[in-house]
């Protein structure tokens, strides 16, 4: 705690925040800097309405927004998955990349929160590439490979769903994206607990999934079908390209 007159550090303005970054006020100039000034209108709107939900910490952050929507654009990607939408930043940041054709199976448990931000992705004219599906996704993702017509369909897919099933969702996935295609695991470093002591005092939440993360980073580090890269964007994503 500081003392009198001493001198507090800048704290980030960004709801949601999960940079690992050590100092806010680095993380409050990056998106002061390259993020904020180039976040399109509607990402903004969404971004400041689902900061009013009692739940906004489950928001992709602006900063990795700005980088998928960016990753989308260098892939040249048109058939895309995302499971786990809730108020829909990440959704609305990829439907703003994919061209007009382009199309998002977008899968969630609660269609009360993507409705949150419907009326600003409809008004951003983009409602037509989201294909919404409310329920668990594994059951879809079994009928999926069950039909070989979807198999290497999609060229990314992003999960930012129930992190004690995202093994399962990989054992499906592989086989759903291309040979070359990307998929996206989000909150790969989990508030950066991964390292914590058995004894650190974690909230339930953050100690309970953190196994089921620490069991998918070690599972991805050896899968010869992908090629893998981990990055501390906002929690942690972990980029899979598949090679076989």
């Amino acid at each position: 705690m500081a003392t009198i007159g001493e001198t507090q550090p800048a704290k980030h303005q960004e709801v949601g925040h999960k940079s690992l970054l050590q100092s806010d006020a680095l993380y409050q100039y990056i998106l002061e800097t390259s993020v904020y000034p180039r976040e399109p209108q509607p990402m903004k709107e969404l971004r400041e309405v689902t900061a009013k939900h009692p739940w906004n910490l489950m928001t992709t952050s602006a900063d990795e927004g700005q980088f998928l929507n960016l990753l989308l654009k260098l892939i040249n990607a048109k058939n895309t998955m995302e499971i786990g939408v809730y108020t829909g930043y990440s959704l609305l940041s990829t439907a703003l990349a994919l061209p007009d054709d382009g199309k998002i199976l977008a899968l969630d448990i609660n269609r009360e929160n993507y409705e949150i931000g419907l009326p600003i992705i409809e008004k951003a004219g983009v409602a037509h590439k989201i294909d919404f599906r409310e329920g668990p996704a594994l059951p879809l993702l079994d009928q999926m490979v069950d039909d070989v017509n979807f198999h290497g369909s999609f060229d990314f897919i992003f999960v930012d769903a129930d992190k004690d099933n995202y093994l399962n969702y990989h054992k499906r996935l592989i086989d759903l994206v291309k040979i070359g295609g990307v998929i996206g695991y989000d909150n790969t470093l989990w508030n950066g607990s991964l390292v914590a002591p058995p004894d650190a005092p974690l909230r339930k939440y953050v100690r309970y999934y953190r196994d089921f993360v620490l069991e998918l980073n070690k599972a991805l580090a050896v899968d010869p079908r992908v090629e893998i890269c981990q990055l501390p964007v906002g929690d942690g994503i972990t980029l899979c390209r598949r090679v076989c």
